[in-house]
């Protein structure tokens, strides 16, 4: 029985690749439909194509669920079982004789029973939404380990569907048949083996119409009929014919023939740009038409011109192809050709020139290209197919129709060297052999040229890039060309034009129209002095919350259930100073529900006490719970967390919300889910709140969802609220949260704009420090990321001046991507980023191979010269990391919870030795007495400094922050005025609640570049007497 290839939503015709290098495409001339599948190209393409993306922001929700885990379904259909997950790629499928897409209903059972029903023994799910068949596992593929095929089908999101390149394969149990072969003779016809070819000059330049689909045998036959010598059949279902060998086509890799003929899939069709050639070795070939062969010519044919044509079309003349290329790129092949349908078809492809040429081919365009030349009319002779009368080109000769008599006329395309910036030609750089130059594609399928290219390249910090086949870009950098081995290659072989400039050459086959970036840079300094990691303390919970209290001690929230101890109560304080005493050092605190994605903040009452809201499930989404610290280093306190639902919830469930303090001294709770991969809480509530509904929709917010979740959030100067949330951001007013102003998307990575910051595309975000007299604007930093799907971590941090006049976000590129990091505000004002994944996204089991580095990002440098390479660590921070700031300068690393197989529940707790410390010099002190701050007040401190004077001295503040999924809820770092006399110095304290929203800091001094030990200040009071809320059983109130 034949297999029946039916069409479904996207099909590819049934053509098997072996071994194939590129995308069945890349050799097409862009917009040359002669080349293309007779189906639709599978639509995912390269793991980050745009079409995918688009898809996927509006198809299941699935794959942001990242705590669900997809598993192979344990009953398949009949004798069906499950290979593994394999690699796949979008140039060389591994299952590639059929495939299809469904956007709603793809299930492992689905795809089988598509590919069981045309009798093909493996199948293969990727994407979420895509469905492979074949007989063979082809193109080198290789087995991964199955959490690498993660992502959700979109018809069960239980089931797994592959992962982005990572196909789910399953075998019918049946011997797969034997391959295709390539017979070394057929009849008369005797095979000279693969020939190369290219579309811009054909090796055979005739292409009879074929009895059936294509061959070997219906190619042979109608060559024969065209009393050609030479047989040609190459990308499966084309056919071409000649009397010689022209256009520099010359024997190929036998492998390089490698796609099964339409119309024989035991036989070998050539392949892209390749030619499976036979030569004709019988005395009886028949003589050729008149006019027929490569120079049009020849005289005798039929002369008739067509004048039946809707007005203002009419005949122009007659014009030479494919003597630097082909003039018109749109092709279609007709053997019932007239001048009459050539023009109607060209009509609805909006086109305005039409040409016929050898008898069935009709050209389309809006422009000749390539140095068109007119030939004499007589040449064009040959009848058209479905008019004897009517001449429809010859051999390379085209009979030209327009709807008007001036056409325009593009000159052979050349190298562009001008108008591209401080990028500089290099020359055509060969493709790396089965993979790729550089790592970044974007297809600019009708909009290539350099500047678009190289412009893209340059806007995200990549110092190498080229173009490919007319209408790819690539991005990277020079390492990459030095990496890959590659070598220049002659000018000749990047001959296609760009998509979108045709005058200008955009690559070849395998061929980069290579440039480099002579301008400035970016620098990545490498300090003699990095710092270090160090062991800190064995841990007794995996925390996902992390905060220092002004007892100096930090409290860790687990989510309840995962701890690998049984009685393990999911809350904990641990003593810095008895670190070195295990048992003495850890103090069992408690919770009542499940604190899992919950926010915290600082409050700014008297107790500085640590708020923390929302949870996983149920009624913990509500949950609303206090701890007042208590105790001294080295003496245990006494307070636990305090929490009663049935007194005090939040208004609204709330997974992944942020909290954030108001100028006026309130919270604010905003964003999240009803639950665990629930239906968006798009809105904002304020705490403490008396019995009224505070309660606000923020339609932004629920247009976004589920990319938006733990927002981050800013006070600014103005008394706004900036907002970043996935890839958007906006200044909401703090009172009523309506929008004032909605700022540029942020970008995201060179070929994808709609990748995210905010879980679960996890960045860290932070402010730049605020100087007295803190007039210059406020800026914001956000760094790392992920995109959707894929989940391709981004490599840069972006940066924003909110309330300036068209404010625009500004790129840098960080050393390598990073996903789920976190950020530190050091007392220097310098920032750490550390922790993450260098690919996936955020959540249980979505990202595994960790970003193991430390960097340092300084403001104060120029721009693209901020960042620097500090030391790494051996432990994996992946999802539930956190990173703070400890009193004496050090970085306390906590946390990592993959549930992923591959790396552990990490109890193990790092420090990081900024290289302030590690310089080793002696850290200063101050004594300090009043540390109740008014907004604007004076305040003495007595400093000691060691190696330099008040006059080098710096004071910070430092806010108190709770890290979080990178997300550093109420971090702030401030440089107030200071002046001294002798070691007695006066601080200003921040003027406003706009430059610093009400609460507690930490207080350091430094020595040139040396912090001292902190204290604690408050600063601006408790202006919502929140320190008496709430006034309810099961909770103590410390006091304003």
């Amino acid at each position: 029985m034949s297999k029946i290839h039916s069409q479904r939503y996207f099909y590819q015709h049934d053509k098997r690749f072996f071994l194939l290098p590129y995308k069945m495409r890349d050799l097409m001339r862009p917009g040359a439909t002669t080349l293309q599948p007779t189906g639709m190209e599978h639509s995912r393409g390269h793991l980050l194509r745009f079409a995918a993306l688009a898809y996927l922001l509006s198809a299941s929700r699935a794959i942001s669920n990242p705590q669900r885990r997809q598993s192979i379904p344990s009953t398949l259909p009949g004798n069906w079982s499950s290979l593994g997950c394999f690699t796949d790629n979008t140039g060389a499928r591994t299952l590639s004789a059929l495939s299809t897409t469904d956007v709603a209903n793809m299930t492992v059972e689905n795809c089988i029973a598509f590919c069981d029903s045309s009798q093909f023994v493996f199948a293969g799910v990727e994407f979420m939404q895509e469905c492979y068949c074949d007989d063979f596992i082809e193109n080198n593929a290789t087995q991964t380990p199955i959490t690498e095929c993660n992502l959700p089908c979109t018809g069960n999101a239980n089931e797994a569907c592959g992962g982005g390149g990572k196909l789910n394969i399953f075998w019918s149990g049946v011997q797969p048949p034997p391959p295709p072969t390539i017979p070394s003779s057929i009849g008369k016809w005797e095979s000279l083996g693969c020939y190369s070819d290219n579309v811009d000059g054909r090796a055979l330049v005739d292409m009879p119409a074929v009895d059936g689909s294509v061959s070997l045998e219906t190619c042979t036959a109608a060559c024969f009929t065209a009393g050609m010598p030479f047989a040609g059949a190459e990308f499966a279902d084309q056919c071409f014919c000649g009397p010689e060998i022209a256009n520099g086509g010359a024997p190929a890799l036998l492998s390089d023939c490698n796609m099964a003929c339409a119309g024989n899939i035991s036989e070998f069709c050539g392949g892209p740009g390749r030619l499976t050639m036979y030569n004709y070795t019988g005395d009886d070939l028949p003589p050729p038409p008149v006019g027929g062969g490569g120079g049009g010519g020849g005289g005798g044919g039929a002369t008739g011109i067509a004048t039946d044509l809707p007005s203002p079309w009419a005949y122009v003349g007659c014009f030479v192809d494919n003597a630097n290329g082909r003039v018109l790129t749109t092709e279609i092949t007709d053997t019932n050709l007239t001048m009459e349908s050539c023009v109607e078809a060209c009509i609805g492809l909006n086109t305005t020139i039409a040409g016929g040429e050898f008898s069935t081919q009709c050209f389309c365009g809006n422009e000749m290209i390539d140095g068109a030349t007119k030939a004499p009319d007589s040449d064009c002779n040959l009848a058209c197919g479905g008019n004897s009368t009517q001449a429809c080109g010859a051999g390379n000769r085209l009979s030209i129709y327009s709807t008007t008599p001036n056409i325009t006329i593009l000159p052979v395309p050349v190298v562009q060297n001008s108008s591209i910036g401080a990028w500089s030609y290099q020359g055509c750089l060969a493709e790396a052999n089965g993979a790729r130059v550089f790592p970044w594609e974007l297809d600019l399928t009708n909009n290539n040229s350099a500047p678009a290219c190289l412009d893209q390249c340059s806007a995200f910090g990549y110092t190498a890039g080229g173009m490919e086949f007319g209408f790819q870009c690539f991005c990277g950098d020079v390492s990459d060309v030095t990496n890959s081995g590659v070598t220049l290659q002659p000018e000749s072989d990047c001959n296609l034009a760009c998509s979108g400039d045709p005058i200008h050459l955009c690559g070849g086959g395998a061929r980069i129209q290579y440039y480099i970036w002579t301008g400035e840079a970016h620098v990545w300094n490498k300090p003699n002095i990095t710092g270090r990691y160090e062991f800190f303390v064995p841990g007794v919970v995996v925390p996902l919350i992390a905060t220092v209290g002004i007892n100096n001690k930090v409290t860790f929230l687990e989510k309840g259930g995962t701890s690998k101890f049984p009685n393990s109560t999911g809350a904990y304080e641990l003593d810095l100073s008895l670190v070195s005493n295990f048992s003495a050092a850890w103090r069992t605190m408690h919770v009542q529900s499940d604190v899992f994605c919950s926010g915290s903040i600082t409050l700014p009452d008297k107790g500085a006490r640590q708020l923390n809201v929302g949870g996983w499930s149920l009624d913990s989404t509500e949950g609303v719970r206090l701890y007042t610290p208590d105790g001294s280093p080295g003496v245990n306190g006494t307070n636990d967390w305090e929490e009663n639902f049935n007194e005090l919830h939040l208004q609204r469930q709330r997974w992944y919300p942020t909290a954030a303090m108001l100028p006026n001294g309130t919270v604010m709770v905003i964003g999240g889910e009803t639950g665990s991969n629930a239906s968006p809480e798009p809105n904002v509530e304020i705490l403490p709140f008396q019995g009224e509904n505070t309660v606000i929709f923020l339609d932004w917010l629920n247009r976004t969802d589920p990319n938006n979740l733990y927002p981050f959030v800013f006070v600014l100067p103005s008394g706004n609220l900036f907002v970043v949330y996935y890839n958007e951001a906006r200044i909401i007013d703090a009172g009523t949260f309506d929008t004032v102003q909605t700022l540029p998307n942020l970008p995201a990575s060179v070929n994808n704009f709609l990748g995210g910051r905010t879980y679960p595309l996890e960045g860290a975000a932070v402010m730049f420090p605020q100087h007295a007299p803190y007039t210059d604007p406020l800026e914001v930093l956000v760094c790392g990321g992920s995109t959707i799907g894929a989940g391709i971590a981004l490599d840069n941090c972006v940066s924003i001046q909110p309330e300036v006049e068209n404010a625009t976000w500004a790129l840098e590129r960080m050393p390598s991507p990073r996903v789920m990091p976190c950020m530190v505000g050091l007392p220097d004002g310098t920032f750490l980023i550390l922790n993450g994944a260098v690919q996936g996204v955020a959540g249980f089991g979505l990202a595994n191979d960790p970003n193991l580095g430390a960097l340092l990002y300084d403001p104060t440098m120029p721009f693209n010269q901020r960042i620097s390479i500090l030391n790494t660590t051996i432990v994996a921070r992946l999802y539930h990391s956190e990173a703070i700031l400890l009193p004496d300068g050090r970085v306390l690393v906590s946390g990592s919870d993959p549930e992923s197989g591959v790396q552990p529940e990490e109890f193990r707790i790092e420090v990081y030795i900024p290289p302030y410390l590690a310089r080793g010099l002696t850290q200063p002190s101050f004594n300090i007495t009043d540390t109740d701050w008014a907004y604007g007040s004076k305040n003495k401190i007595t400093v000691t400094l060691h190696h330099g004077t008040t006059s080098t001295m710096k004071v910070s503040l430092i806010a108190a922050t709770s890290s979080t999924h990178g997300n550093a809820m109420g971090s702030r770092t401030i440089f107030p005025e200071f002046s001294c006399v002798k070691n007695t110095c006066t601080i200003t304290a921040p003027p406003n609640a706009f430059v610093s929203p009400p609460g507690w800091h930490q207080l350091f001094i430094l020595d040139g570049p040396t912090p001292s030990h902190s204290a604690w200040v408050r600063i601006g009071g408790d202006p919502a007497q929140i320190g008496n809320w709430p006034d309810l059983p099961g909770f103590t109130v410390p006091g304003v």
